[in-house]
């Protein structure tokens, strides 16, 4: 019988920190989890996924409809904007931080917002098992932590590899939409997808335009601030054999 894993195999892209909550994000999850919150099956870690849980979407929104899926979606700005100015499709908040999940819930209640779900778990077992295949119309990953140091850089959520779990979740015809500010990071990105035979480019050019539908959030500013170009990417899924 092999060993049982006692931790991942491969490295993850956060560093687990359990910051202070206010009450009313405390609250949050006694308060709003019920609603917002999708209960995951854990495998060695708290954020893991147990690789036989599978997401049920037309049992958890209650329909079928378009599924949207924010990875990396830190206090929920450009997820809620999302779901509450479309109702009739579905979204899917990915995220491994407490406190930003907590302000997600928050925000989606008072804006009314019941079409969307959050994730408490490392977003490539999301993609890679929980979801189910082909699920997503869209996947976004905008402003992913860069690991800019070098000997960091094998964290970085978009490396090799990455595109195994991304062509699973994403439906034929489905768009994979990036963004960062780290240059060197934007360059990796092209690289990985541009050599990924599942994904085209959907943009021409030698980047995307600017996604219209990502609200401008504190780490868009904070690039911004500090000089440095936004670089958007989309890659557009291709047909399964």
């Amino acid at each position: 019988m092999p060993e049982p894993r006692t931790f991942r195999d491969e490295p993850v892209s956060f560093v687990r920190r359990s910051g202070r909550m206010s009450e009313a994000q405390d609250r949050a999850f006694v308060d709003l989890a019920p609603q917002y919150l999708v209960d995951v099956p854990r495998d060695v870690a708290w954020t893991s996924v147990h690789p036989d849980a599978r997401l049920d979407p037309a049992a958890e929104y209650g329909r079928d409809a378009d599924l949207y899926v924010e990875i990396g979606s830190g206090q929920g700005h450009a997820i809620v904007a999302a779901a509450s100015a479309r109702p009739d499709d579905d979204f899917l908040a990915v995220e491994v931080f407490r406190a930003g999940l907590a302000r997600t819930m928050l925000d989606a209640d008072r804006a009314g917002a019941r079409n969307l779900r959050v994730v408490e778990a490392n977003a490539p077992e999301v993609l890679a098992s929980f979801l189910p295949e082909a699920a997503a119309r869209e996947v976004w990953i905008f402003f992913p932590d860069p690991w800019h140091k070098k000997r960091h850089t094998k964290r970085r959520l978009i490396r090799d590899g990455f595109g195994d779990a991304a062509a699973r979740a994403i439906r034929d015809g489905g768009l994979l939409r990036l963004a960062t500010d780290w240059e060197d990071y934007a360059l990796q990105m092209r690289e990985v997808l541009d050599a990924d035979p599942r994904f085209e480019r959907a943009f021409d050019g030698e980047w995307a335009e600017r996604f219209k539908g990502r609200v401008m959030t504190a780490f868009e500013r904070k690039g911004l601030a500090k000089g440095r170009d936004i670089r958007d990417l989309v890659y557009r899924r291709k047909p399964r054999a």
